[in-house]
């Protein structure tokens, strides 16, 4: 048994000694033809123009994701120093102050719903009693101030899910000219063997892995975003109900003798 296993070892340590013997007799420029560069010159104009239109998504999605994280920390950042000190104007009863404060925060999404409702409710302040209908007008106005600013930081997501869902069908585009080119090259050839087909798949797999590489950080971040305008929303509601809680005990106060 044991010499049975030391001669079966020994042809395969053989077989393998083969194998590498006839890697290294094997032409460089054959081999080289797998690297990155190599695989980019051989390839033909249909998987250069792929190549071209996922690298152009890839720009597109990168400026997206970083114009809204930018603009989405602003907000959280700018947010976070207006609401103490606009809970605080109010709290004493300083609308001017608060519609102030409002202004100077012009990033923050909580300043201009808050300020939408602000500037709505002063208006009808000066006079003797504030109506359910002038209550009513300012939900309006905080409604629609919410609905703007959605429409804003939801800007530029849509197209992040568009490259992420046609990304990967945009690189299977350029994986069928490349099956296509390597059974053409099989063709030529009239050989089955590898050289005639590294071209094609190498070309193939190359557009497929782009097309992947550009599609999942679009999609990933296109949920990360997706999730932090969620829960801005969630913010600019509890904070117009909060405001119209405000208007509703003001204008009771008003009613008292």
């Amino acid at each position: 048994m044991t010499i049975l296993t030391s001669l079966v070892g020994t042809k395969a340590f053989g077989s393998i000694m083969l194998l590498l013997q006839e890697a290294n007799a094997a032409p460089v420029d054959a081999g080289g033809q797998f690297s990155l560069t190599e695989m980019v010159k051989h390839m033909g104009p249909v998987a250069i123009g792929v190549v071209i239109v996922l690298l152009i998504m890839s720009i597109y999605s990168i400026a997206i994701m970083v114009e809204r994280y930018l603009t989405y920390s602003a907000a959280k950042k700018q947010s976070r120093e207006f609401a103490p000190r606009v809970a605080q104007a109010l709290k004493n009863d300083r609308i001017g102050e608060a519609i102030t404060i409002s202004d100077k925060h012009k990033k923050s999404h909580l300043a201009m719903v808050v300020n939408a409702g602000l500037q709505e409710f002063q208006a009808h302040e000066q006079s003797s009693e504030i109506s359910g209908d002038e209550i009513d007008a300012s939900r309006r106005a905080l409604q629609r101030a919410i609905a703007i600013k959605t429409a804003e930081f939801r800007r530029g997501l849509s197209g992040l899910a568009t490259i992420g869902s046609t990304a990967p069908f945009v690189g299977l585009f350029g994986t069928v000219f490349g099956i296509i080119n390597a059974f053409q090259g099989m063709k030529n050839a009239e050989t089955a063997g590898i050289a005639a087909v590294a071209g094609g798949i190498s070309e193939a797999l190359f557009t497929t892995a782009l097309g992947l590489l550009v599609a999942v950080p679009a999609v990933w971040l296109f949920n990360y975003f997706t999730g932090k305008v969620d829960g801005f929303i969630v913010e600019m509601d509890n904070s117009a109900s909060e405001l119209i809680d405000y208007f509703l005990k003001n204008k009771t106060r008003q009613l008292k003798p």
